[in-house]
């Protein structure tokens, strides 16, 4: 593999949203050549061989796919260089409403490459959204079929109707690749109705216990642009790791307080 094509498939990796490692031979040995190469997908591609060091090059690469970096590895008294390159962290705002619009620029602000989705030709244009890294018109049935998700993904919906957070909210839940956080905005009968249709459906309970519904850190919002303010808080306290005591989820409780388990 040239250093052309493990760049390559660096960038495609990244593209669709995956954390990806590649381990380069620095001194020759064994089996191996120097400049010898292997690239490790956080979705378990591997492309490339490094002869009987396969294996612990493998091993040493998936340790850095979730926190990044880079670092030497000896295996035999041969070198190899491991660095991982993680993607930026995505947002996914599925509705071009009142709300996406300052959740969208907050997300900008954040570091985030931000994405919207909107089945409405009028709400879903760059005007709309200047500084979005993409503006798409989708199918709510299923409207992440051209948009690439993975573990450092955080999903908003905040779509116009309970129909279409329940369709969004679905296929998200029905996904191999789980994003790191999925917040559905609405009022705690709108969570409910989606809820009980989702346990009704089969949707374990333990998925939807992951959901942050409804959406956001209790600050008193009231505009859109607070309400913006209290779902980016939310986003950046779960993907540091904060434990977040007041989140609006967490102080209904609609799935343990108003659909109890039979």
């Amino acid at each position: 593999m040239t250093a052309a094509d493990a760049a390559a498939a660096v960038l495609d990796a990244v593209n669709r949203d995956r954390s990806v490692a590649t381990a380069t031979v620095i001194t020759a040995g064994g089996d191996v050549a120097a400049g010898a190469r292997l690239v490790v997908v956080e979705d378990g591609t591997v492309i490339g061989d490094l002869g009987g060091m396969t294996e612990q090059v493998l091993h040493a690469a998936r340790e850095l796919l979730h926190a990044g970096g880079s670092r030497n590895v000896t295996i035999d008294g041969v070198t190899v260089f491991v660095d991982a390159v993680l993607p930026p962290n995505h947002l996914v705002i599925v509705g071009a409403g009142h709300i996406a619009v300052p959740l969208a620029e907050i997300g900008v602000l954040l570091g985030y490459r931000v994405t919207v989705l909107d089945d409405r030709e009028s709400f879903a244009t760059e005007e709309r959204f200047p500084r979005a890294a993409a503006v798409k018109r989708v199918d709510f049935t299923d409207p992440f079929a051209t948009v690439s998700l993975g573990a450092r993904t955080s999903v908003v919906l905040v779509t116009r109707a309970h129909k279409y957070d329940y369709d969004c909210l679905l296929r998200l839940l029905e996904m191999r690749v789980r994003p790191r956080y999925i917040g559905m905005i609405g009022s705690r009968r709108r969570v409910r109705a989606a809820f009980h249709a989702l346990l009704e459906h089969g949707i374990d309970r333990q998925l939807l216990a992951g959901i942050h519904a409804p959406v956001g850190i209790e600050i008193g919002a009231e505009t859109p642009a607070e309400i913006a303010v209290s779902i980016a808080a939310e986003i950046v306290a779960i993907s540091r790791g904060a434990t977040v005591n007041e989140s609006l989820g967490a102080r209904e409780r609609v799935l343990d307080r108003l659909l109890k388990e039979a």
